[in-house]
């Protein structure tokens, strides 16, 4: 009896989601912590071979490689200032006042917040650019010359008007979800004005302005496009990553991993700082009673008005030029008098294979994200254990690693046998998988979280494996939460450059990995901004289609 009552608890705990349990970490353990490993190892070989700090030292001895750390520091701490200096005004003017066409100015933000930076750069470089529209007009008829756009001035316009959207849509959500109870006890007590906004309001949400931030600082230390394009000079690490790889194809490639080495203990540095100063700090609140949204009047009206939308405009003017300027005929980097079609014959007569790469890959990514996201969240939401918190700290690790860098890991680890996969189209989706998942996984998470666990038990004590009730049940009625999350990472991928860069031959080049070549290479601006407008209308399709799986509320 004893031996059939073990053999039982040992059946009851080698069920199926034990075997997903360990597929899962399996995996993990191949394609995230593999990788990293042997970057972390072949940055102390030297290229004869011998275990050895020598490119560590020389990193740190280094005075240029030491300004590239700090440019990259500089460069994306006056971004996320900047970003929040512009999306927490914005977003408490919308949330607590009555402002015409909100919903619009939503929308921008979120169309300007999903689309790649590098696009911004290219679209800046034709405004304001040496041969710039806007250059040549100020120029010929003001007999003014601007600034040049390029360096760190440009890179920093790019990113502030690309990544305060951040703050602004997360410092919104928060604001409306306050208790205004709190703010209305804070003014019977005479706190009121920019006290009390000072006091009380900000304090609340200040995990939220963190969290918004990080987002910022992440994606600015991490992005190769922009300063690529437009930072000449100012060099930055994922570019200096990149250069360093791509020259030492064949050869060492010890300092580039060094570079990646870095740049990963710097964002990891900054994510335990974020947590830090989070800890203690995070409010429940009702929201029994939202805060009453106020009219403004006159003049006041008039300006907060005009000043969120021209931000608003400005933020999604990248978008425009690129659209208006697929239509223009060019002859390389000039524009002609004129509009047709010529560009758009041009990118699907030479870059089909381009284009189809990118949707196809993209498509693959996400079925693959979205099956794993169902499993994994379901681990962490209703089996949770130190081994499924092991689990969820792995597939979040990629969050902190640039795209550059995690190129330079997969080519590391997987150029080989047993596991080929260097040159082909699945080390792409792979880089692809890794790098979104997260995303896809915190809105599974989410939705879990909001489904009880009644229904599901119901079913298991009729007789129906627990496998099978998963499939049956909780995941049809998770999957329109997480497939409005899962097309948020669609765009992301879509758009992917960086890892791109590193990993893609001649048969798997991406419509990103076009437009960079296109403006860089080859200076065919007119095709980069046929391309560059696939992908923007490919964001609205996607961003409608989203928002109708969501009933109107995005979730970012």
């Amino acid at each position: 009896m004893k031996l059939f009552s073990a053999g039982r608890t040992l059946y009851d705990r080698v069920n199926s989601w034990t075997i997903v349990t360990i597929l899962a970490v399996c995996l993990l353990l191949v394609f995230v912590v593999y990788p990293f490993s042997v970057l972390v190892i072949h940055s102390f070989v030297t290229e004869a071979g011998e275990i050895s700090f020598a490119h560590y030292a020389q990193f740190f001895q280094s005075g240029y490689y030491m300004q590239t750390l700090l440019n990259s520091f500089k460069v994306s701490v006056a971004a996320t200032v900047l970003a929040a200096l512009i999306g927490i005004p914005m977003a408490y003017f919308t949330s607590r006042y009555r402002i015409f066409g909100k919903s619009v100015i939503d929308n921008m933000c979120i169309l300007a917040m999903l689309s790649p930076p590098f696009i911004g750069a290219y679209s800046w470089i034709v405004l304001l650019g040496r041969a710039g529209v806007i250059t040549k007009f100020v120029q010929e008829h003001f007999d003014i010359i601007l600034p040049s756009i390029y360096g760190f001035s440009g890179i920093l316009l790019v990113f502030t008007l690309k990544l305060f959207p951040y703050v602004y849509l997360y410092v919104s959500g928060a604001l409306r979800s306050m208790d205004a109870s709190l703010e209305e006890a804070a003014e019977s007590l005479g706190v009121s004005g920019w006290e009390k906004l000072r006091t009380v309001t900000l304090p609340l949400i200040l995990p939220t302005i963190l969290s918004a931030s990080l987002m910022v600082f992440m994606t600015s230390l991490a992005d190769f496009g922009t300063p690529a394009l437009i930072g000449e000079g100012f060099r930055v690490l994922p570019v200096s990553i990149y250069d360093e790889y791509m020259g030492e194809m064949g050869g060492n490639t010890g300092f580039a991993n060094v570079l990646s080495v870095v740049v990963i203990l710097f964002a990891v540095l900054v994510l335990l700082l974020q947590k830090k100063a989070i800890a203690g700090r995070d409010y429940t609140m009702s929201n029994l009673r939202p805060p009453r949204v106020r009219e403004l009047s006159g003049v006041s009206k008039a300006v907060v008005t005009a000043g969120v939308y021209f931000v608003s405009l400005l933020a999604i003017l990248p978008q425009i030029t690129v659209m208006v300027t697929s239509f223009v005929k060019t002859s390389g980097p000039v524009f002609l008098p004129g509009f047709g079609l010529d560009s758009y014959r041009e990118a699907f007569s030479k870059l089909d294979v381009a284009i189809t790469n990118s949707f196809l890959f993209s498509i693959i990514a996400i079925a693959i994200m979205v099956f794993c996201a169902l499993l994994i969240a379901y681990l962490i939401v209703r089996r949770s254990s130190r081994i499924v918190a092991l689990i969820d700290v792995m597939v979040m690790f990629p969050y902190v690693i640039p795209g550059a860098v995690l190129g330079i890991m997969l080519v590391a680890a997987f150029n080989t046998k047993p596991i080929l996969l260097t040159g082909t189209a699945a080390i792409l989706i792979l880089s692809y998988v890794i790098r979104k998942l997260p995303f896809t996984l915190r809105s599974s998470v989410g939705i879990l979280y909001q489904i009880e666990s009644s229904v599901e038990e119901a079913s298991i004590s009729l007789g129906v494996p627990p496998m099978k009730t998963f499939f049956r049940i909780t995941a049809r009625l998770m999957l329109p939460g997480v497939v409005s999350g899962a097309i948020l990472s669609w765009i992301a991928t879509i758009n992917e450059l960086s890892s791109s860069m590193i990993l893609y031959t001649g048969g798997t080049q991406t419509i990103s990995v076009a437009i960079f070549s296109e403006v860089t290479s080859k200076a065919h601006f007119g095709t980069a901004a046929a391309l560059a407008t696939i992908l923007t209308v490919s964001t609205i399709l996607s961003l409608w289609l989203c928002k109708r799986l969501s009933g109107g509320k995005l979730s970012i």
